[in-house]
């Protein structure tokens, strides 16, 4: 599909949504496009490293694995 067809379709079935899905569908594509643009390089992130205590990285990771590492196969 070449992107001149791509955008007629999508022009074509936004006509047929109401201006409440019009919407969703706008905020949809500015995430897409936010999304590429947005973040920061870890470079950046590296005056954060040692900033938590090795105690408190400890506690944190117990917390996980005993919080998030569990399926509970009656839960749905």
């Amino acid at each position: 599909m070449r992107g001149s067809s791509i955008k007629k379709e999508i022009v074509e079935k936004l006509d047929s949504l109401a201006i409440d899905e019009q919407m969703r569908v706008l905020d949809f594509t500015r995430s897409l496009v936010e999304g590429k643009t947005g973040g920061i390089a870890g470079r950046d992130l590296l005056r954060f490293a040692g900033a938590i205590e090795k105690g408190d990285l400890l506690v944190m990771e117990s917390a996980i694995e005993e919080g998030c590492e569990k399926v509970d196969v009656n839960e749905w």
